[in-house]
């Protein structure tokens, strides 16, 4: 009945988990047993109001994640002097949007890679806006990927952790809805404010053709505890049916958008972005925000 709602309102995906949560919250209401299940109900179902009349982002209030039977096959903490290059690629390096991705903006300290964004007059490739990203050698399927960071707090550079297709995503002929190649979209942290998005996209969606382009689904704004200056955990559990995301190890939200959870490896992206030339025309050059990340783990079913 709530997708029929949906439909008839016009409601994107967001909006429609949105809606359904608010009426899942006044169950919750009606059904509590206690004091704290109560107002936590009410706060729930006032959260999922904002987000669907405004945008507004959600605390985490689904369950914890269970990795029982899952085990570590990949887990980075940081520990050496430099980026162990057995391990890790540079990615994308030279033009990137407004400005440049550097191998120089990649440091190891104190146990966490830091990415950073900043104006260099003698950077690598010429004056410019200059930040960076790196992604495993090796591509995983399914499993549970994890990440322990604190984002750049930048009203322009966004902080990221990311999965790709090694075939494109962006073209119905690669990605075919998603089952053969996708982006997924962790979480991604933009403009400065207390929260985190997750995307996916892929193409070739229900059909729609290579003309179309690739077809994307902005799951919703995530809370987190304030990301730019503590450290959070963001995860995504990707099965044979669907995605599941997690901040600090509670379920966000979930979906199984495009023909099909992909059933292709992936590579795994780490991503300080250097935001289109318009964004940083008037920003002042002394600005700098850096990506601090404390570990990467994945974990997969154990045989």
């Amino acid at each position: 009945m709530i997708h029929n709602i949906a439909e008839i309102l016009g409601l994107v995906y967001r909006e429609e988990w949105a809606l359904t949560n608010f009426v899942n919250s006044f169950k919750d209401i009606l059904s509590a047993t206690n004091l704290k299940a109560f107002f936590s109900a009410i706060v729930m179902g006032f959260e999922m109001l904002a987000m669907l009349l405004t945008g507004a982002p959600v605390s985490a209030w689904g369950e914890p994640v269970d990795l029982t039977n899952y085990e570590i096959v990949f887990e980075e903490e940081f520990e050496g002097e430099e980026l162990n290059t057995d391990v890790w690629k540079y990615r994308g390096m030279g033009v990137r949007r407004g400005g440049y991705f550097s191998s120089s903006q990649v440091k190891l300290e104190d146990g966490n890679l830091v990415m950073t964004g900043e104006y260099l007059e003698d950077g690598e490739f010429g004056p410019g806006w200059y930040a960076s990203a790196v992604s495993l050698k090796e591509h995983y399927l399914r499993g549970y990927y994890e990440i322990r960071c604190k984002c750049a707090d930048s009203d322009a550079f966004w902080s990221a952790f990311w999965l790709q297709g090694i075939a494109s995503p962006y073209n119905a002929s690669t990605s075919k809805g998603g089952i053969e190649s996708v982006e997924i979209d962790i979480f991604e942290a933009f403009d400065g404010g207390n929260s985190v998005s997750s995307t996916i996209h892929c193409a070739g969606v229900n059909g729609a053709p290579e003309e179309d382009g690739y077809q994307s689904c902005m799951l919703g704004s995530f809370k987190g505890n304030d990301i730019y200056n503590e450290y959070n955990t963001y995860g995504l559990m990707w099965t044979e049916d669907e995605y599941i995301f997690y901040i600090n190890g509670v379920e966000t939200t979930r979906s199984s958008f495009g023909d099909g959870a992909c059933i292709n490896p992936e590579e795994v992206i780490l991503s300080l972005c250097v935001p289109t030339a318009d964004k940083l025309e008037n920003k002042d050059k002394s600005d700098k925000c850096q990506f601090v990340v404390d570990y990467v783990r994945i974990y997969q079913l154990a045989d």
